[in-house]
């Protein structure tokens, strides 16, 4: 169930609503302070590509952002409605966040490669319409499903 559904327009201003959103469903979710961190840098990354793809290959079309969660954790997924991403290599990712030789290279998915080397449980599908990122985190033993779904409302 989708507890929250964000269509946002095409905008890098919209980024940091939809960070502030997730940041606080998360949050109320019960999250960790670490893994909110996370999560705010991971989202950032993914809503700035799509909102990158968005803008130069679909001006018109709102990039679509939902949060909700399960037994197992939070699910985050970013949409977009541009070029289709590839799979990113786990060495790349590596070498991305690690400041080494890959980080010299000019990518424009290179922000999945951020992702990826933040999120511990991502997917990345693309699709000939476009691209879903699927972020997974923990919830602490204590917190409900459906905790979020009630201050919502």
């Amino acid at each position: 169930m989708a507890l929250v559904e964000l269509l946002l327009s095409p905008l890098p201003a919209h980024v940091r609503t939809a960070r502030l959103v997730v940041v606080a469903a998360a949050r109320r979710a019960g999250m960790d302070d670490e893994l909110v961190d996370e999560l705010r840098l991971a989202l950032g990354e993914a809503c700035t590509r799509a909102v990158g793809l968005h803008a130069r290959h679909a001006p018109g079309t709102p990039v679509k952002v939902t949060v909700r969660d399960d037994p197992g954790g939070l699910i985050v997924t970013v949409t977009d409605t541009g070029p289709a991403a590839g799979p990113v290599p786990e060495d790349l990712a590596e070498g991305m966040l690690d400041g080494g030789a890959a980080g010299e290279l000019v990518d424009p998915d290179v922000a999945l490669a951020v992702v990826t080397g933040l999120v511990d449980s991502v997917e990345i599908e693309p699709s000939p319409t476009g691209t879903t990122v699927t972020m997974r985190w923990p919830l602490p033993a204590g917190a409900a499903p459906g905790a979020t779904a009630a201050s919502q409302a």
